[in-house]
C-alpha cells in the first residue's frame, strides 16, 4: 500500500518503513508527525483520489533534523570584473514513514452563540455610517457610498465635487 502526500510545497511518495527527506519541520527528533495533506492513498484497484485530499493521514517519526550538501553560487561576467561566491545549505528533517491511512484529525469548529452575533450586526451598521468619505478613494467608489447612504450627487461631477456634497450631506 502507498500514499502520495503533500508537504513543504512538494509532493512524496510513501509506503510504510520509508525513509523520506523533506523540507525543514518544527520538529525534535523521535517526534511524531502527522501529514494530513493525503493526494493518493491505496494499492491496485483499490486506490482512492482526493479532490484534493482524502480524509486519510499518514504519520512519522522524525529521525534526523540536518543540512544538505553545500551549493556553490557563482555569479560571472567576463570582463567586467565582477565575481561574487555564494554558499548555501538547505535544512532537512528526515522521518520516516510509520502507518499510512489513518483518521485524519478533524478540525474544531467553533459554534458562534447567538446573541454575540445579533449584538455584531447594529455595530456594524454604525461602521458603515460613521465610514469616513477621504480624497484617496476613487470615484467609483465614492458614488457608491453616496448610494448606499442615499445621497443625491450628479456622477458627472468631479470627484472633489462630489467629495463635498457628501460631506454636507453628511453634517
Amino acid at each position: 500500500m502507498y500514499a502520495v502526500i503533500e508537504t513543504g510545497g512538494k509532493q512524496y511518495r510513501v509506503q510504510e518503513g520509508d525513509v523520506i527527506t523533506i523540507e525543514k519541520l518544527n520538529a525534535e527528533v523521535g517526534e511524531t508527525v502527522t501529514f494530513d495533506k493525503v493526494l493518493v492513498l491505496g494499492e491496485g484497484k483499490d486506490v482512492k483520489v482526493g479532490t484534493p485530499y482524502v480524509d486519510a493521514a499518514v504519520t512519522g517519526s522524525v529521525v534526523e533534523n540536518g543540512k544538505g550538501q553545500k551549493v556553490i553560487i557563482f555569479k560571472y561576467k567576463a570582463k567586467k570584473d565582477y565575481r561574487k561566491k555564494q554558499g548555501h545549505r538547505q535544512p532537512y528533517t528526515m522521518v520516516k514513514i510509520e502507518s499510512l491511512g489513518g483518521a485524519a484529525p478533524k478540525k474544531a469548529v467553533k459554534k458562534e452563540e447567538p446573541k454575540a452575533e445579533a449584538a455584531a450586526e447594529p455595530a456594524k451598521e454604525e461602521a458603515k455610517a460613521v465610514k469616513k468619505v477621504s480624497a484617496s478613494m476613487k470615484k467609483d467608489e465614492l458614488i457608491a457610498f453616496a448610494k448606499e447612504n442615499n445621497i443625491a450627487i450628479d456622477e458627472k461631477a468631479t470627484k472633489a465635487v462630489i467629495i463635498e456634497a457628501i460631506e454636507a450631506a453628511l453634517k
